[in-house]
């Protein structure tokens, strides 16, 4: 995407309703004005929330907006010109229960307030393979704990990648803490029996790796309550 394309989204995100993009410092300080306040102050009703973090052009997001009206839904992503597209759709489909934050996820629980969330849907992020780069996995101890921080005690996590690593690395984690994993498929596409949502959308990037033959991996948790 050239710059002059990247620009012109980033504006267009500034006119967005459903866009919300607050400063790194807005957050860290506590000012954030939504943090535990979303459903009644940005979406003016009483509905769960439910997140998609690293959420790319917010394909889940927006499907998951159209299935499941009597839910609120939010993309995450700190790259606001990749988002720009589920934005202007949920705009145009007059989806009032989609939204878009954009925000680093390391900063997920100073902009959502205990027990805001009632799930997390993880869609194809980066595995981080190399060993120094673990602090940046979405599914590391330090992130369950943020999730942790967030959810409400019934409240989910679902995983959807195509990292073998990604998927064996998270249920290692899970079992080793005594967390509760509900279902794991590591080839939703070629199993009975999958949920529904898991298959019903693919993402840019999971259409690209199922062009490869590459398996698609899913795993559904829970998390304790701190």
């Amino acid at each position: 995407m050239g710059s002059k394309n990247k620009l012109k989204r980033f504006k267009e995100n500034e006119s967005f309703a459903n866009v919300v993009q607050p400063t790194r410092e807005e957050v860290t300080s506590g000012a954030f004005p939504l943090k535990g306040i979303w459903a009644r102050e940005f979406f003016k009703n009483d509905k769960p929330i439910v997140l998609e973090l690293g959420c790319g052009k917010g394909e889940y997001t927006v499907h998951l907006a159209r299935k499941y009206p009597e839910k609120n839904f939010i993309g995450v992503d700190i790259k606001g010109a990749r988002f720009w597209r589920g934005a202007k759709t949920a705009i145009e489909e007059d989806l009032s229960n989609a939204a878009f934050l954009r925000t680093q996820i390391e900063l997920i629980d100073q902009c959502f307030g205990p027990e805001e969330v009632s799930e997390i849907w993880i869609t194809f992020p980066d595995p981080q393979i190399k060993y120094k780069r673990t602090k940046h996995r979405l599914t590391n101890m330090r992130f369950l704990d943020r999730y942790r921080n967030i959810l409400q005690p019934s409240g989910v996590v679902h995983l959807k990648t195509d990292s073998e690593f990604m998927h064996g690395y998270t249920l290692g984690l899970l079992h080793g803490l005594g967390e509760e994993l509900e279902y794991a498929n590591h080839d939703v596409y070629n199993s009975d029996g999958v949920p529904e949502e898991v298959t019903s959308v693919q993402t840019f990037y999971e259409s690209q790796y199922l062009e490869k033959d590459k398996k698609i991996t899913y795993c559904r948790f829970k998390l304790r309550p701190n």
